[in-house]
């Protein structure tokens, strides 16, 4: 490879890589920006590093939060507080921007491309990737102050020793009339402030990255593969899209909702916000209860307000209670609708599969029963995948002068063993009866094109209308009189029409010969 050639493939790799890893930081921190502003969040702090570092916490990060109150320039109390959950919804951006980008990127490749070729542009995306994320982790460190003036104690009810916070409004009673106490302290302030664990960011991020781009790879159907993969563009390319589809399509229609619970509400920023980041979260948790997978969760303070119905009263005991389908339909029965939606959601994964698949030889059965195992499979590793994601572990405590001024906990997560067991269950039931819906709907005969023989014998097609005997010289036998030129009762056939003198069939006029030109004379020879 020359030298230009070589200027020529780094700088590909790397406008590919900057475009890839910007659009989707730019996206992450568009969505992570409006939801934080649309739940007030920017009333309590600045909107710049939370910002941050809920771009970090989406790609896998993780943040160190530290706190303290202060009452007369005396140290008088500690807050900890830990925090595991993902917003999912800015994660959900940033996967299908940088995915999409970077699957555009080797279109121009050709039908195949070589594995070094595409590990070389997977790993310029994913050390940019890190780059900018430490950056972010650099940026994501703040400080939140509640000024003493600022928190509310008469709460919604006047006297009722209710707290109000900033950018997060009315949490109730909590700690026993604190609030009164607070509001007393003559410049009281509770500051709160988080920064974020580059060493386990990078680390979380570089598993993000990756994993993004290996989806991309098995699911993008239009991007070429390396030669020894080809195998998987059959097999495993049509049931990776079609699940990613339907999970995406999943989350557009909890989007939808929270648009229209938006509406009702006293508060729709609030639901809209929540909805920019958390969307996924919520729809992803139903799908894996819906397809019965169970969960075990503990919830307790303000907390339990941001749950969805009838979660808070199953955990509202405060010790770890099973999360599942029955439990909750025995004190909602419309629950019973979320496992009909996500049969519904994996039987479309299902029709998807078949019909993104070739039929190839065999009948119908065999075809579905190879659908039943492409997608198990697909299932088997996304359901757990999805149990991991949407688990949340949250615990929250500060304390002034050893009183307790709020008390906060939830933790939900599921089991990952049953989820795989379940999503191989799940995947090859949907992916048989897709396929027979595919068969039985598009047929071999009247949906496959066949393609031609590269080699062989000529098959001529079939003609237009019936062939006729008398027609065919070459069934004519001796001595039989051709039909179309032997005389009739009204006498011989007319003569062919001549052709007009000057004119040839096809092409221009040509004059008659006695007005051609003379031919130009032979040339001479030198000497």
């Amino acid at each position: 490879m020359t030298s230009s050639r070589r200027a020529s493939y780094g700088a590909d790799l790397l406008l590919t890589a900057i475009a890839s890893v910007s659009w989707a930081f730019l996206a992450m921190a568009a969505v992570a920006a409006l939801g934080l502003h649309l739940l007030g969040a920017d009333a309590a702090g600045a909107l710049g590093p939370m910002t941050a570092a809920v771009v970090v916490l989406a790609v896998g990060g993780s943040l160190t939060p530290t706190g303290s109150v202060e009452a007369f320039g005396l140290t008088g109390a500690g807050a900890h507080t830990t925090v595991d959950i993902a917003p999912l919804g800015v994660s959900l951006v940033g996967a299908l921007l940088l995915g999409r980008v970077f699957a555009r990127s080797l279109r121009p490749l050709g039908p195949m491309v070589r594995g070094r070729e595409l590990a070389a542009r997977a790993a310029a995306v994913a050390v940019l990737f890190l780059l900018l994320l430490g950056g972010l982790a650099w940026a994501g460190s703040s400080t939140i102050t509640f000024d003493g003036s600022g928190l509310n104690p008469s709460g919604s009810g006047g006297g009722q020793g209710g707290l109000n916070i900033p950018g997060v409004g009315d949490v109730g009673n909590i700690g026993g009339g604190l609030p009164d106490r607070l509001a007393g302290l003559a410049g009281a302030k509770a500051s709160v402030g988080f920064s974020v664990r580059t060493g386990p960011s990078l680390l979380g991020g570089a598993v993000w990255v990756l994993a993004v781009l290996l989806i991309t790879v098995l699911a993008a159907r239009r991007a070429p593969l390396p030669r020894s993969w080809q195998a998987a563009h059959r097999t495993v390319r049509p049931a990776a899209s079609a699940l990613c589809t339907v999970l995406v399509l999943a989350v557009v229609a909890g989007l939808a909702a929270a648009a229209g619970a938006a509406t009702a509400d006293d508060h729709p920023g609030r639901v809209l916000g929540g909805a920019l980041l958390g969307a996924p979260n919520g729809v992803w948790l139903g799908v894996a209860l819906g397809l019965f997978v169970p969960f075990q969760g503990t919830a307790a303070g303000s907390l339990l307000k941001v749950l969805p119905d009838p979660l808070p009263e199953l955990l509202r005991a405060g010790t770890e209670q099973a999360v599942t389908v029955g439990r909750l339909a025995g004190m909602e029965p419309l629950v019973w609708l979320l496992p009909v939606g996500c049969a519904l959601m994996m039987l479309t994964a299902g029709v998807l599969t078949a019909a993104r698949t070739p039929r190839g030889q065999g009948g119908a059965v065999a075809f579905a029963l190879r659908r039943g195992v492409a997608l198990a499979v697909a299932t088997g590793l996304a359901l757990p995948l999805l149990v991991l994601a949407t688990r949340v572990t949250a615990d929250a405590s500060l304390s002034v002068l050893g009183v307790d001024a709020f008390g906060a906990g939830l933790k939900l997560s599921g089991s990952v063993g049953v989820a795989l067991l379940l999503g191989l269950v799940w995947g090859f039931g949907a992916g048989v009866a897709g396929g027979l819906l595919v068969c039985a709907v598009r047929p071999r005969e009247a949906g496959e094109v066949r393609p031609y023989p590269v080699a062989g014998p000529y098959s001529p097609s079939a003609g237009y209308r019936p062939a006729r005997e008398e027609s065919n010289p070459y069934l004519r036998q001796p001595g039989q009189v051709d039909p179309y030129t032997a005389p009739t009762e009204t006498g011989p056939m007319p003569p062919p029409r001549p052709r007009r003198p000057g004119y040839r069939y096809g092409s221009s006029p040509v004059p008659p010969p006695d007005e051609l030109p003379p031919p130009p004379p032979p040339p001479r020879g030198r000497g």
